[in-house]
């Protein structure tokens, strides 16, 4: 059983559902003005449902907030409900069976299309055919031959004819709130350790998780807010690189930065929300090797920022300068490509044949080595070096240089120096002689030598 409340006085968006709402969970928005509720089981609360009919129209008119007269409907079916409502005054009650005796005389201008999806324009089109046979209400058109119907209206006949019945069939169309992405939680006593903090966090970051995935979503960003005992409020931000959904993996990341910038007081209250974003599909190929899980390198990254600091892990960037050995670590992602690439159609059936050619690698010494050089007439001829790890020492055999570079003279740490590219000649005990090839400067303001790499 259904009941519709119709308004005929305006109404502000929402307050008439609102007051179904106080009868039945199950309310359907029709129009502003139109509300359809689902009344079964109701009469163990109201009565029958004529009695909840005459609460629903009582309660419209005294209720402080809303005040208003409505008419009320009531039928086993919605639309029948609604057209009864929308233009019968009072308290209307449909028997199952008996839509005809209430509906039949309404003409057809006011069948509401809308309710079975139809387009104006072809409703319209369906009605004026109807006048021409002669047809100008809702039982002369129920009672017309269903094939004759069909054949001549085709499918949307059949549908106002199935509406202008009463028998339409279908479930109530219930507006969904929007999903809300934010979890959070008052504490009952202050927590300034990480231990019980992750039981919390657990607990929000599962509630979050479930409700991501019952809209088939993921996030890319995690916003923690916490206020704490002194009244300040401590948030944190942590984006990632993947669009995930993984509760575990969502907690062992909170757990890790906030181990890394600790709150500075007891925590009283925490609040979790979410950035939500489509989930990221990626199918690779039977012949590509899989590469690591990005949850899995989330993590990986996260406890080495731990160890080592956020500022030493990243991806080394290049920075728009000549400085020697000038760049910038930049937070790490995992670019993804298609592997797959498209065969060009050459015009010459001759294939293209790569000539291979020799790329030597640099292996760059940090800190580099300072260098006790031996020099006559400018030129280098014997190196001593030593590290902590390595240590270079030799007489130079060949060498190509010096190559002077310079810049940022109008700052304090401005550079000067000449390279050289130099072969170094060293005899192990019991072997032949060996020879590498390292790149060596001197700073051109105090004169030192250093060895910045060698040569792969």
């Amino acid at each position: 059983m259904f009941a519709c409340i119709y308004c005929p006085e305006p109404v502000e968006e929402s307050s008439l559902a609102d007051f179904a709402y106080s009868f039945s969970p199950v309310v359907e928005e029709t129009t502003p003005n139109v509300v359809v509720i689902d009344i079964e089981g109701c009469e163990l609360l109201f009565g029958s449902a004529y009695k909840l009919a005459k609460e629903i129209a009582s309660r419209a008119k005294n209720s402080e907030g809303f005040k208003k007269r409505v008419n009320v409907a009531l039928a086993s079916n919605p639309d029948a409900a609604i057209h009864a409502a929308t233009h019968l005054q009072g308290i209307t009650f449909i028997a199952a069976g008996e839509e005809q005796t209430c509906l039949g005389e309404f003409p057809l201008s006011v069948l509401n299309h809308s309710l079975v999806n139809i387009e104006e324009k072809r409703a319209d089109e369906i009605v004026e055919t109807l006048g021409l046979w002669g047809i100008h209400n809702f039982g002369a058109f129920a009672v017309l031959p269903v094939n004759g119907v069909s054949e001549r209206l085709g499918q949307e006949g059949l549908q106002l004819q199935q509406l202008a019945a009463g028998k339409t069939q279908r479930h109530l169309k219930i507006k969904q709130p929007e999903p809300v992405f934010t979890n959070s939680i008052e504490l009952e006593h202050p927590l300034a350790e990480l231990e019980p903090l992750s039981f919390i966090y657990a607990r929000l970051l599962n509630q979050l998780c479930a409700t991501l995935n019952s809209y088939a979503l993921a996030a890319n960003e995690l916003l923690v807010h916490m206020k704490l005992e002194d009244q300040t409020v401590y948030e944190r931000s942590l984006t990632l690189p993947y669009p995930m959904r993984d509760p575990k993996v969502f907690l062992k990341l909170l757990l890790l930065n906030t181990e890394m910038h600790p709150p500075q007081s007891a925590v009283v209250a925490v609040t979790i929300e979410c950035e939500p974003v489509k989930p990221r599909v990626l199918q690779s190929g039977l012949f590509i090797p899989l590469a690591p899980a990005p949850d899995k390198l989330e993590l990986t990254l996260a406890r080495l920022a731990k160890l080592v600091g956020e500022e030493n892990i990243g991806s080394p960037s290049l920075i728009d300068t000549h400085r020697p050995d000038s760049f910038s670590m930049k937070r790490f992602t995992l670019q993804t490509k298609d592997v797959r690439k498209r065969r060009k159609k050459s015009k010459d059936p001759q294939p293209a044949i790569c000539k291979p050619s020799s790329v030597m690698g640099f292996r760059v010494f940090r800190p580099p080595l300072r260098a006790v050089v031996q020099v006559e007439r400018g030129w280098p001829t014997q190196i001593s070096a030593w590290g902590k790890q390595r240590s270079v020492y030799g007489k130079v055999v060949r060498l190509a240089g010096p190559w002077r570079t310079a810049g940022d003279w109008w700052r304090n740490d401005r550079w000067a120096r000449d390279e050289w590219d130099v072969a170094i000649e060293t005899k192990p005990a019991k072997q032949s002689s060996k020879q590498t090839l390292y790149r060596i400067y001197r700073e051109l303001n105090n004169g030192a030598w250093f060895v910045e790499g060698n040569y792969d």
